[in-house]
């Protein structure tokens, strides 16, 4: 499992940790997954799966995952992101640019940790990599010029 899934489930489980906590014990975390693409089956979801299952979660039995895809329709990320919310997940998952920007649209309250993003200063995602504030972590591509 290459290092930047192995962070973003160590980032994803604290934050899903944290509300895990606050809450009744019989509540099974929810995380809400966001993504441009059609198909949780894929070696990326594989993946992601794989890391929570080495942590001891398993989808389904003491997690559940909930996915949406826009399917390459970028229009549809409020609604998705709005669904998430509404089923009050514990975390979002952000795939994209677009996905981070509707979930951060959609709550300032519940986690988002963005898979890929690109610059999430540049985008006005966080405030600054140093000091992000708000309820957005994650992933970070920059390219130095």
């Amino acid at each position: 499992m290459n290092k930047k899934l192995v962070w973003l489930v160590t980032l994803l489980l604290l934050a899903v940790g944290t509300f895990a906590q606050a809450q009744q014990p019989t509540k099974i975390p929810r995380i809400g997954y966001l993504t441009p693409f059609v198909s949780p089956n894929t070696s990326q979801f594989e993946a992601f799966r794989q890391g929570l299952r080495d942590l001891g979660y398993v989808d389904g039995k003491n997690i559940v995952i909930e996915w949406r895809a826009n399917e390459g329709n970028l229009d549809r990320n409020p609604a998705l992101a709005g669904e998430l919310v509404r089923l009050k997940v514990d975390v979002i998952v952000a795939g994209g640019s677009s996905e981070i920007r509707a979930a951060k649209e959609a709550t300032a309250v519940i986690p988002i940790v963005m898979v890929r993003g690109g610059d999430p200063v540049g985008s006005g995602f966080v405030a600054s990599l140093a000091r992000p504030g708000g309820n957005i972590t994650g992933l970070a591509l920059l390219r130095r010029s």
